[in-house]
């Protein structure tokens, strides 16, 4: 009997629909060849809510997505959008679902497959074989503390406040995962933060230490995040997992997907567990909406297909699943395929739905 399960499709704005069609393409793979059905149902977040909706997330999407099993985005946002109010734009309404959902755990690898070391900037040596996973709360810190906004003071004069805050508790969730998933890998695990001079953070490593007690197997260090950004440039090897607040996380993981050479090619996932521990999870690309290339067929949809990979690894335990679409994937670009964001030479440049049919080839064939 095939086991099902329901998965929330929000494709968002710009490239988000395109790639998202190349995602559906594999789910109704996967759907018809496996013992697993699949019931995938599609619905408005962000600027596309906010035209038909006014609001970047409506209470009825929020509620079906919740209903969910796990969920898949293309990405939100757009020129169109940047001149309405702050709690009325596209990006609230991803942040809303972090939130709502507690998806406190980011996870965001930065790997470099062989055949793209020459797409990175930095030297092939320096990058070749890279495999590091970034780990980042998500869920607390500056983008969530109160209070915030922008205040006029006198009649020339304005300031703008945020908040950076986090909770003992939160902090400690967030090292476990860290910690669990170093174990399961190469026993390493560095955490960033800036504890030299903010105290929100000299908490983190304080507790950061507490949590790592408890997992003697695994060598824990610490790096201030000025630091660590160098060192990502500098020797981005030396790195296996890193953990690190929401803000230091967001830069870092972007700063580490250009050693790869694209944000085209890596995923993400978001990850939290409900009241009686069910875990639930949200997949999408770091890249984002990309409005200047929307509607143009040039998008790489291989960070989306490589967002499904990770669903049914970390959702749905299909490791069977998982590993078929990353070495699909990359035997595509050993073959030479590229799309425009990842292609040196021009000799087999490929549309986003000519990428989307190679890995689709790919499943049918078990090869290419």
């Amino acid at each position: 009997m095939k086991k099902k399960i329901h998965i929330a499709l929000l494709p968002g704005d710009g490239i988000g629909k395109e790639i998202s069609i190349e995602a559906r393409k594999i789910l109704n793979w996967i759907n018809e060849n496996t013992n697993i059905n699949i019931e995938c149902d599609e619905y408005l977040v962000g600027g596309a809510s906010i035209d038909k909706y006014g609001l970047p997330l409506t209470d009825e999407t929020l509620k079906k997505i919740k209903q969910s099993d796990a969920i898949i985005l293309g990405a939100v946002g757009g020129p169109k959008w940047e001149s309405l109010a702050f709690e009325k734009r596209p990006e609230r309404g991803l942040l809303k679902i972090r939130k709502e959902l507690d998806l406190f755990a980011n996870f965001r690898p930065a790997i470099v497959f062989d055949s793209l070391a020459n797409s990175s900037t930095l030297k092939p040596e320096v990058i070749k074989g890279l495999d590091i996973l970034i780990i980042r709360e998500l869920t607390g810190g500056i983008y969530f503390g109160e209070p915030r906004g922008i205040k006029k003071i006198s009649e020339n004069k304005s300031k703008g406040f945020n908040t950076l805050v986090y909770t003992s508790d939160e902090i400690e969730r967030i090292a476990k995962v860290a910690f669990e998933t170093a174990k399961q890998r190469s026993k390493k695990l560095c955490s960033v933060d800036k504890a030299n001079v903010l105290e929100s953070t000299e908490l983190w490593r304080e507790i950061v230490n507490k949590i790592g007690k408890q997992f003697p197997e695994v060598e824990l260090s610490h790096m201030y995040v000025d630091n660590a950004s160098m060192q990502l440039v500098r020797n981005p090897k030396q790195f296996d997992v890193i953990v690190t607040t929401n803000m230091f996380g967001d830069i870092l993981s972007d700063c580490a997907s250009m050693l790869t050479g694209s944000l085209g090619m890596l995923p993400s996932a978001s990850i939290g567990y409900n009241t009686s521990g069910e875990k639930k999870a949200m997949y999408e690309p770091v890249h984002g909406s990309a409005p200047d290339i929307a509607g143009k067929g040039i998008a790489n949809p291989l960070a989306m297909i490589l967002s499904l990979s990770m669903m049914f690894k970390y959702s749905f335990s299909r490791n069977d699943i998982s590993e078929l679409i990353n070495n699909i994937v990359n035997s595509i670009l050993e073959k030479g395929y590229r799309t425009k964001d990842i292609s040196t030479d021009n000799k087999k440049n490929v549309s986003t739905s000519d990428m989307g049919d190679l890995v689709l080839k790919g499943l049918k064939n078990e090869k290419i």
